[in-house]
């Protein structure tokens, strides 16, 4: 990445931050009694928001490698006031907020009128180790998946025709597809046809939608006989594909998904040796 690249990522980042904290600022709550400690940190939260940012752009796969031998070696000169990696790490959740607010404001696409909806699964660990994880506990929850059951949250997106994300919602891992509240939130700026999954059947869903000016199209369900569906309709319904892609593309290069869940530990036991004896499929490569 061009140094003018990441000075101009910088520049539309502090805008944002600034007003932000100007918000932030009119309506902090005061306490008389006690003082609060506003230490500036070296790194300003522009800098950590644009180095987040820089990553995901890049090809690394490795955050830590990233930062100390590509930022710390490369762009010294750019980010003046650089912290130790651990120090880094502490500070991302102060940035998250303006991060979100960022990503909503300057990074989504354009309506063409063709939308596709769909949710993928953030794992946050291993089904055994749930009892044993402290991250985020009784935060995270157990829901199903494709796979059987998973531990953690739930990412639904809106793209358009392109594969541009229009919207975006996280929520726990129960909560159902066809919720209300988070639907009528992320398609507030769609508009014309809207295609799912079976997991998208829903008559108020429809009604809802068709109230807000657009048209739900879900690939019916086995049971569900004498569904009339358009031709066209069902040509657009096989594009869904390309919401896999961005899906595959946000958790694996993008590496929205952290730790190491391997596919192969989600399969049934029995598939595990399977996996094993292959060459060029075994547990260390097959993720």
């Amino acid at each position: 990445m061009s140094r003018d690249k990441i000075i101009d990522i910088f520049c539309t980042v502090d805008d944002l931050c600034k007003e932000f904290d100007g918000e932030i600022a009119q309506h902090r709550l005061c306490c008389a009694s006690k003082g609060s400690r506003n230490r500036k940190s070296a790194l300003s939260d522009s800098e950590i928001i644009t180095i987040l940012i820089a990553f995901h752009i890049g090809h690394f796969t490795n955050f830590k490698h990233f930062y100390l031998q590509h930022i710390c070696v490369h762009y010294k000169d750019c980010f003046p006031g650089l912290l130790s990696y651990n120090r880094f790490v502490e500070l991302e959740k102060k940035v998250a907020v303006p991060l979100v607010l960022f990503l909503k404001m300057h990074c989504m696409g354009k309506c063409t009128g063709t939308s596709f909806v769909d949710y993928t699964h953030i794992h946050v660990c291993h089904n055994r180790r749930i009892h044993n994880h402290k991250v985020f506990k009784n935060v995270a929850e157990r829901g199903p998946c494709p796979l059987g059951w998973s531990f953690g949250f739930k990412l639904h997106l809106v793209i358009n025709d392109k594969g541009e994300i229009l919207s975006f919602y996280l929520t726990k891992g129960n909560v159902d597809d066809r919720d209300i509240k988070v639907l009528s939130k992320m398609t507030e700026n769609v508009f014309g046809k809207l295609f799912g999954d079976k997991g998208y059947v829903s008559k108020l869903l429809s009604d809802l939608l068709w109230g807000n000016g657009i048209q739900m199209a879900a690939k019916p369900k086995k049971n569900m006989k004498g569904v009339n569906i358009a031709q066209k309709d069902r040509i657009l319904l096989r594009k869904r594909a390309l919401m896999e892609c961005a899906n595959d593309e946000l958790k694996n290069i993008c590496k929205l998904q952290a730790h190491k869940t391997q596919v192969c530990q989600q399969l049934p036991h029995e598939y595990h040796g399977y996996f094993s004896r292959l060459p060029l499929l075994s547990k260390k490569n097959f993720s």
